[in-house]
């Protein structure tokens, strides 16, 4: 079987609950696992392969010993892996924050910038999150709100519901709020400029660092620039599953799939595929073998692996290049 279980690397950020342990069956000994990195080739978290002849390897590791062919040939415009794929517990608030474009975050930290989308898989009632501003500001204003506490007062509260998508450019201003459970496929960084932190303290008992200058840099001080809430595209509906495009841009293209019975799939030379199962029971056969996967589970599909078949019923994440 071509196909492989994904272990991750997990954060213990401190506004992280248990959810990802207690109902996503993370393996994990934090006492918070804020963040699970399903898919990582960064060097701040590295997935670990989990099935098959390679187990054992890092995701990293793996590509280098079977060369970058797996990755598919749309990859091949990209230095690095081309993303990362996470689940995020927000049991608090996370900080409110910016990332750069590309060409700064190249110029100034040495990787690439982050335009990443959420997928709300869960939430509480009443749940909201910050994207962008209510209106256009001048960065002087900016500044002036970040120094004496009213930035919350510009920026655009959202209201969220399970199965709600939010691209986030580049450059947007955003934060997860307390309450919700979130699928998030990015660019592979890990450059986060903080701008408001609540005045919390970390693990050392200091204020977390904040990145105010930089933020002043990139940020883009207007309301988003993409709607957000329930995807307006229809869903494709296919023998066994149906497929709800959620986003697509140079860096990644995402589905839904709700998987009813036995569908069948295939990875072609173009682009490695993900999945990542937010719900139910499902069978992966390929090759004449079999996968079990449940609740949680994350799996690696090499480009050209050809035909696969998913039965069982169950909510997947579809991530290719």
């Amino acid at each position: 079987m071509k196909a492989m279980k994904l272990f991750p690397a997990f954060k213990d950020y401190l506004w992280g609950g248990t959810r990802l342990r207690d109902e996503y069956g993370k393996k994990c000994d934090f006492d918070k696992v804020a963040e699970s990195w399903e898919l990582s080739c960064h060097k701040d978290g590295n997935s670990v392969i989990d099935s098959g002849e390679y187990k054992g390897l890092t995701l990293s590791e793996y590509v280098e010993k079977a060369g970058k062919a797996v990755l598919g040939t749309d990859c091949e415009k990209f230095e690095n892996f081309p993303i990362l794929i996470k689940l995020i517990d927000a049991k608090d608030n996370l900080s409110v924050q910016v990332h750069p474009d590309n060409e700064y975050a190249l110029r100034v930290e040495g990787e690439y910038g982050k335009t990443e989308m959420w997928y709300v898989v869960d939430c509480d009632p009443g749940a909201s999150l910050l994207y962008g501003f209510t209106h256009k500001i001048s960065k002087e204003e900016f500044r002036q709100r970040i120094e004496n506490n009213t930035l919350l007062e510009v920026t655009n509260r959202v209201e969220v519901h399970p199965g709600d998508v939010f691209f986030i450019e580049s450059r947007t201003l955003h934060a997860i709020g307390k309450g919700i459970l979130i699928a998030e496929i990015q660019q592979n960084s890990n450059t986060t400029y903080r701008v408001y932190d609540y005045g919390r303290v970390g693990a050392d008992g200091k204020p977390r660092q904040l990145h105010i200058e930089k933020a002043l840099d990139v940020t883009r001080l207007a309301p988003p620039s993409r709607p957000c809430g329930r995807p307006q595209a229809k869903a494709e509906h296919r023998t066994g599953y149906t497929a709800l495009p959620l986003a697509a841009c140079e860096y990644f293209t995402v589905k839904e799939l709700e998987i009813s019975g036995e569908a069948v799939f295939f990875a072609d030379e173009k682009s490695f595929q993900s999945l990542l199962v937010l719900d139910g029971s499902l069978s992966l056969a390929m090759d004449g073998e079999q996968m079990e996967l449940k609740k949680g589970d994350s799996v690696f599909v090499p480009a050209e692996a050809g035909e696969y078949r998913l039965s069982g019923t169950g909510k997947v994440i579809l991530t290719t290049v």
